[in-house]
């Protein structure tokens, strides 16, 4: 993309908006699905795992359709982010200390973990060009372990972190303030800099009209609420400290035809991929995804317009259908008969944890619903934002928004007609097929069209296909799966799976969700980055997470 930021303002001047809201062809109702599966609440499930096997090729038949209308709200209670003290009564005890599980001695492997200074809680591992690490640590903020150090080091709002939007004319926000990294990824190198990256935010924590998605449009809005997540650039200056850019995922005033007042719906980032190619970031959110501008260096005032955003959002793959309306009531009434359970219409579009970056420069983005390539290059044969977002959206492009695990009804579906995708992770191969993990369904190989190819479960390392997290591996093209509810990780080689469980990482570290797998192309030889999150025992307890890099063949 020729010109960077200067080609994506050029589009404003040839008068290039965005036309139309979430609503078109949604009979009218903007707001989304939500509560889906996510790295805190990935649904239901059980820990297994075991060696290697050798894996059928072809493809599985899709099951039959499964009832649901999703999962658990994927939200945390607010912690050291700015939620208010108590002003009096019974003191709270300390929080009981985790349990720090001592590293494993396994070949190839490093770790690094609360006994480095590192987070209780990891949701995402990523290095930036200049070799070093840095950690996604949810409340606790962001964690730096620089190149050739073994502690790392913490930053929060007191450091610059901006976990919060800008008010018309460039003003904070009122009230308190939610910080919960919960994304990363390497950025670019940057002149007299020592690394960068961008980071993702989960917005406060809410339901219904308190929720970061829906307030803007609710009875009340709060900005502390909606214009609370979104995401980073994070530069990591000489001295240690650092640097930020926020990026205000948001469209403005008269930028959105059919919503005169603004749009505010992206508010959690729950996945970031970075093309310096097309000097592009990506952001997978909680409603939509959204194109960033790496070149952006802010701009407070802004107020969401195209023409100084440094961003445009959003946009999704999604599907017209039913979501059951009075679920409570209804399940008393028909415990077994879930086709009798009262429905209301919805816009299906949520948690697109999957974004993968295509070597043609365009991006794949895979959600609980539907999944797409925006053809941001392959579209016209240069970047282009608008023709790509049409050909996700539009009626006539229904072939691009793809079931990955198949739904007895395409549209109109109600619950118990759709199997979830649950998209948790993508990853682009050296071959160019593409494979996706999904939090319910397993490991599914894809070519570069979307035709399916082979699809993994009971061949992973926890014999269910819980997948949380995912990377394809550019030293010999395998791919690197991790699991939801304990087992460890899949390494999928051809028509082989080997499995990294308890007997290599031992079992209170293979009993972790592995909330991410990234790889890191810096130095000599790639490294394999794998965020072990950390698990509740039976007793309360919380296991700490950790941070493992590979660095074997």
């Amino acid at each position: 993309m020729k010109g960077g930021w200067k080609w994506a303002g050029a589009l404003v001047v040839a008068g290039l908006v965005s036309a139309t809201g979430c609503s078109e062809g949604g009979g009218g109702n903007d707001e989304s699905e939500q509560g889906n599966p996510g790295l805190d609440n990935p649904g239901p499930g059980t820990p297994g795992g075991d060696p290697a096997v050798p894996v059928d090729p072809t493809p599985e038949i899709p099951r039959p359709p499964s009832g649901g209308d999703g999962g658990t709200p994927d939200a945390g209670p607010p912690g050291d982010g700015g939620t208010p003290p108590s002003d009096g009564g019974t003191p709270t005890p300390p929080p009981t200390p985790p349990i720090i599980v001592p590293p494993p001695s396994a070949a190839g492997w490093q770790f690094f973990g609360r006994n480095e200074n590192g987070p209780e809680k990891v949701y995402g591992v990523a290095s930036d060009e200049d070799g070093n690490i840095w950690v996604a640590g949810g409340e606790e903020g962001l964690f730096l372990l620089k190149s050739g150090t073994t502690r790392f080091q913490k930053f929060t709002m007191t450091e610059g972190l901006r976990p919060y939007g800008y008010l018309p004319g460039g003003g904070t926000p009122t009230g308190a303030k939610y910080l919960k990294v919960v994304s990363v990824a390497g950025g670019l190198k940057k002149p007299g800099a020592s690394g960068m990256v961008f980071v993702g935010y989960e917005g406060m924590p809410g339901e219904g009209a308190n929720h970061c998605e829906n307030n803007w449009d609710g009875a009340s809005p709060d900005p502390s609420r909606y214009k609370s997540g979104d995401a980073d650039k994070v530069t990591l200056l000489p001295n240690g400290t650092i640097a930020t850019v926020h990026y205000d995922i948001f469209s403005g005033p008269d930028v959105v035809r059919d919503e005169p007042r603004g749009r505010e719906k992206v508010c959690n980032i729950l996945r970031i991929a970075v093309d310096k190619r097309t000097q592009s970031v990506w952001f997978g959110g909680n409603h939509g995804f959204a194109w960033g501008s790496t070149e952006f260096e802010g701009n407070p005032a802004c107020n969401g317009q195209h023409s100084c955003a440094g961003l445009y959002e959003h946009v999704h793959p999604a599907i017209n259908a039913f979501v059951y309306s009075n679920k409570a009531e209804d399940s008393k009434l028909y415990p077994n008969e879930p086709s009798k359970w009262r429905v209301r219409n919805a816009l299906l579009t949520d948690a697109y944890y999957g974004v993968a970056v295509d070597p043609s420069g365009d991006v794949w983005f895979g959600g609980a619903d539907r999944s797409t390539r925006f053809r941001y290059v392959t579209a016209t044969g240069s970047a282009n934002y608008w023709r790509a977002q049409s050909m996700t959206e539009d009626s006539a492009y229904a072939w691009n928004r793809y079931d990955i695990w198949k739904d007895a009804v395409a549209e109109g579906s109600r619950p118990e007609q759709r199997i979830s995708d649950s998209v948790s992770s993508m990853a682009v191969a050296n071959d160019g097929t593409v494979w996706v993990g999904s939090f319910a369904n397993g490991v599914a190989q894809l070519n570069s069209d979307g035709a399916l190819l082979r699809q993994f479960s009971t061949e992973l390392t926890d014999r269910k296909g819980f997948v949380s997290s995912l990377a394809a591996d550019p030293l010999d093209g395998s791919v690197w799966a991790g699991t939801s509810w304990g087992g460890g990780i899949s390494r999928i080689r051809g028509n082989t799976v080997a499995h990294y469980n308890g007997q290599v990482f031992g079992v209170d570290l293979a009993m972790s969700r592995v909330s991410d797998i990234q790889v890191d192309t810096s130095g000599a030889k790639r490294r394999v980055l794998v965020g072990f999150m950390g698990y509740e025992r039976s007793d309360k307890r919380w296991v700490a997470g950790s941070i493992g890099i590979y660095s074997g063949d």
